[in-house]
C-alpha cells in the first residue's frame, strides 16, 4: 500500500481510536491535544507527533485548528526496502518540533499539494513521505553514539513519575529531571533500563492502576484518570496488553479472595 498525505480540521470534541497504519500529524494552524497510550502532548503550527500502528490514541482540536496527517502503511514504499530503516520511527509515539529546514520542506510539500488539481499520485506521496520521514528520522532517530553516557537516577526518576501521574509526561520532563538532551538522556535511558521513557513510563502507569484495583474500592474510572489515563478504555485496553485481562477481572479477583476475618473463621468452625 502506498502512502497518503492530507489536511484535515480535528473535532473539537474528543474522539478516540487506533489503526493498522502508522501516522505522522502536523500541526499547520491552530492546537490540538493528543494522548497516545498514556503519552500525553499538544501539537501547534510546526509541531507533530508520532503515532505507531494499533496504539489508541485520543485526540480534540482546540477552536479553528488543520492538520497534515501523513498516513503510511508499514508495507508502504517509503518504509521499505531503501527506506527500511525509517520504521525505527515508530518504536515509540513522541512528539517533534520542526526545524527551519523541516519547514522549508512542509513549504514545499503543502505547495506540492496544492498545486495538484487530482490530489498527490500514489507515487508522488511516497516520495514526498520519504523524504520527511527521512530528516525526521535523521533528527530524533540518527544519533547511534551520544557522548558521555552515564548512569541515570531511575530512584529521582521514579518520584518525578509518581508525582505526575495523572499528567502527560513527555520525554522532555524526564530528560530535565536529568539535566539531558532529549536524545542523549533517551539513548542513555533505554541502555540502562531496556526500554524506551515511554514504555517505562507506562508500566510505571499500570503499575499504579494495579496497586490501586487490589488496594482500594476507587471507580475505574476515577483510577484511570489518577494513573495518566484519558478515559478507563484506554486503561482497559494498556491492561489487555499488559497483562492479559481487563482490570474489572483483576477488582473481581480481588473482591472473591477470602479476607483474614474469613480465613480465622473458617479454622476455628473446623476445630
Amino acid at each position: 500500500m502506498s502512502s497518503v498525505i492530507r489536511q484535515i480540521p480535528l473535532d473539537t470534541a474528543t474522539q478516540h481510536h487506533s489503526h493498522d497504519f502508522h501516522q505522522i500529524v502536523i500541526g499547520l494552524q491552530g492546537r490540538a491535544e493528543f494522548e497516545i497510550e498514556g503519552l500525553g502532548g499538544a501539537i501547534s503550527a510546526l509541531s507533530g507527533c508520532i503515532v505507531p500502528a494499533n496504539h489508541v490514541h485520543y485526540y480534540v482540536g482546540q477552536g479553528k485548528n488543520r492538520q497534515l496527517i501523513l498516513d503510511l502503511p508499514a508495507d508502504a514504499p517509503s518504509l521499505t526496502g531503501y527506506h527500511h530503516e525509517l520504521s525505527r520511527l515508530f518504536d515509540a509515539p513522541r512528539f517533534f518540533a520542526l526545524d527551519k529546514p523541516l519547514q522549508h520542506y512542509l513549504d514545499f510539500l503543502l505547495l506540492e499539494q496544492g498545486d495538484s488539481q487530482d490530489g498527490l499520485s500514489s507515487a508522488q506521496s511516497d516520495r514526498l513521505a520519504a523524504t520527511f520521514l527521512g530528516c525526521l528520522h535523521a533528527r530524533l532517530g540518527g544519533e547511534t553514539s551520544p557522548p558521555a553516557k552515564r548512569r541515570l537516577n531511575l530512584a529521582k526518576l521514579d518520584r518525578f513519575i509518581d508525582r505526575h501521574l495523572a499528567a502527560p509526561i513527555s520525554v522532555a520532563d524526564l530528560a530535565g529531571q536529568a539535566c539531558l538532551s532529549e536524545a542523549h538522556f533517551s539513548s542513555c535511558f533505554r541502555e540502562q533500563t531496556g526500554l524506551s521513557p515511554w514504555q517505562y513510563v507506562r508500566r510505571r502507569r499500570l503499575e499504579a492502576a494495579r496497586r490501586l484495583l487490589e488496594e482500594s474500592r476507587m471507580p475505574l474510572s476515577q483510577i484511570a484518570v489518577s494513573t495518566g489515563f484519558a478515559h478507563q478504555s484506554a486503561l482497559s485496553h494498556a491492561f489487555r496488553s499488559a497483562f492479559g485481562c481487563p482490570p474489572s477481572q483483576i477488582r473481581r479477583a480481588v473482591l472473591e479472595r477470602p479476607s483474614p476475618t474469613d480465613v480465622t473463621n473458617r479454622l476455628q468452625h473446623t476445630t
